[in-house]
């Protein structure tokens, strides 16, 4: 990949991390400080998910705002933010099994969740210089 293509793909996934981020941040905290009316929205949403969710939002928004600038600690940022939501989706997951309400669109979005927080590690570990597991 070209240099310029290459500073194209890292400012877009910068961007999308960053916007993903400020919308996790809005929406959480709707739920969260929003009143009765938008927990009531939310439907039989897990407490710790919401919270889980609305403090990513910040490692979200940092790891964007590190990709743009090319910090080498934003890949690991990004490493360590699909690997907590995997587990943040798994323990949601456990409690679905044994019987605890749950809204199922919180199940895609979790998936979502996941899958762009390991294709931003991936993109971001993978180019040169970086060094996600030393």
């Amino acid at each position: 990949m070209n240099d310029r293509l290459s500073r194209f793909a890292l400012y877009a996934v910068a961007a999308v991390a960053l916007i993903f981020g400020l919308m996790t941040i809005a929406s959480g905290g709707k739920v969260l400080f929003g009143g009765d009316a938008a927990r009531a929205a939310a439907g039989d949403y897990l407490p710790f998910v919401v919270w889980f969710n609305f403090l990513a939002g910040f490692a979200y928004v940092a790891a964007g705002a590190g990709l743009a600038t090319g910090q080498a600690w934003a890949a690991r940022l990004a490493l360590y933010i699909a690997a907590a939501t995997a587990m943040a989706f798994l323990v949601f997951g456990l409690l679905a099994l044994t019987g605890t309400p749950f809204e199922w669109r919180t199940v895609g979005a979790m998936t979502l969740r996941t899958t762009l927080w390991t294709a931003i590690a991936w993109f971001a570990c993978s180019r040169r210089g970086t060094h996600c597991f030393r």
